[in-house]
């Protein structure tokens, strides 16, 4: 454990380096970022043993915290993820470089020619839990975005991001940028992370992706600009007009897939009129499945079915649980979700169209959907290459963060010896 002196100076030197890097990297050629980041894929497809041993003792690690299974699956690295986390890499490496893009061009009557172009934020903060890829995709976003990043993943990820950090590294020297491009807090000491959310000299924005308890965390103590990324209070409404097959292909997805992600459906909204029909079929095909359902009083009367409690509505349980309600119509659903939703994705089901364009109009999340698991609430499903996280706020970055929502821009204003009268 370091002291608190030396945790200053080390996250000092961390930001002044990360600075630095962010200046080369703004004019960085397209070319060096891709090649960086297709090295660092090469090299976690070779350090895969190396990157699944550094993974077993963060396994060990969390099992002697009692995590949950749901978060034991979000920290557990095998050859299949491994191998994902080198695919995502390469995605992002092929994406268009997003630096210099113009945004908006135009001319004004003065003889004065505009236009608007992308530019990288310059230094990025991501602190996040558990899930070690992110250490990949955070890195490979910022970069590709002509960002430095300074990671600082959850005490349960350690060994994994270390080893998942140096191919990154690795990537950067094949490419001749610099290191500090990416860099790394090399410690679990808590204390890191306060004064990373007050290095205003050095770091542009924040980006907390977590739980709860981080995400609110970042949010009181940071003086650095934030986005955040709240729990997922995921909502399914399943309209009259829903179609049967439909329902339980989507519910049973967005459910049960992966229980510990934040697109993961955490309440089921029930048209009233449907309840005996298609809602009975999937409340028994989630008990089936191994399901805790937590129903209202009228749901609660399904076998299989347990008493929901008042703070069942508005839970992420990241675990095979789900809150199911009785509504009397979709704007039932809506004042449901207006009242418990975490403005992160929230999904009608339903073939009437005015019904789902309602739904579209009234409620207010980063991403809705019609007829689709939740589960593709996730910047690599939306052809984004990855995500840094799913901004639940509205300024600047709402929804997947990709590459183009980690840059800012600026102005380009060409005139011919102009003047104003």
């Amino acid at each position: 454990m370091k002291d608190q002196g030396e945790i200053e100076t080390l996250m000092e030197e961390i930001g002044a380096r990360a600075r630095d890097a962010a200046a080369e990297l703004a004019f960085a050629a397209p070319e060096a970022k891709t090649r960086a980041l297709e090295a660092a894929a090469d090299e976690i497809e070779a350090q895969t043993a190396a990157i699944i041993a550094a993974n077993a003792q963060d396994l060990a690690f969390g099992r002697e915290k009692g995590l949950s299974p749901a978060m034991m699956d979000r920290l557990m690295l095998d050859e299949a993820r491994v191998a994902g986390i080198a695919k995502a890499l390469r995605e992002i490496a092929a994406l268009p470089d997003p630096v210099g893009a113009t945004m908006a061009e135009w001319d004004r009557p003065t003889g004065l020619k505009i236009r608007r172009v992308r530019t990288p934020l310059g230094v990025i903060g991501v602190i996040y839990e558990s899930r070690p890829n992110v250490t990949a995709d955070a890195g490979a976003l910022c970069l590709k975005a002509g960002n430095a990043v300074i990671l600082r993943g959850g005490s349960e990820s350690f060994h994994s991001s270390e080893a998942i950090h140096a191919c990154l590294a690795a990537g950067l020297r094949a490419a001749d940028l610099p290191e500090a491009a990416i860099q790394r807090v090399p410690t679990r000491d808590r204390a890191a992370v306060s004064h990373l959310l007050g290095m205003t000299e050095h770091v542009d924005v924040i980006v907390p992706r977590g739980g709860k308890g981080l995400v609110g965390l970042v949010q009181r103590e940071a003086r650095v600009p934030v986005f955040a990324h709240l729990e997922g209070i995921v909502h399914v409404y399943i309209d009259k007009g829903a179609d049967p097959q439909k329902v339980l292909d989507v519910v049973m997805n967005a459910k049960t897939r992966r229980t510990g992600i934040c697109g993961a459906a955490e309440c089921l909204l029930i048209h009233e009129e449907v309840v005996d029909t298609i809602g009975q079929g999937v409340l028994r095909a989630l008990v089936d499945a191994g399901v805790e359902v937590r129903g209202d009083a009228r749901l609660a009367e399904v076998p299989g079915v347990k008493p929901a409690e008042a703070a069942d509505w508005g839970c992420e349980y990241l675990d095979m649980i789900i809150a199911a309600k009785v509504v009397p119509d979709v704007d039932g659903a809506i004042a449901h979700i207006r009242r418990y939703s975490s403005a992160h994705t929230d999904c009608i089901l339903t073939e009437d169209d005015a019904t789902a364009e309602r739904f579209f109009a009234r409620v207010d999340s980063a991403i809705l959907m019609r007829n689709a698991s939740t589960q593709f609430a996730d910047g690599g499903e939306f052809g984004m290459g990855a995500e840094i996280g799913i901004a639940t706020g509205k300024m600047h970055a709402r929804g997947p963060v990709g590459v183009e929502q980690l840059t800012s821009f600026k102005y380009i204003v060409e005139g011919d010896g102009t003047t104003r009268a």
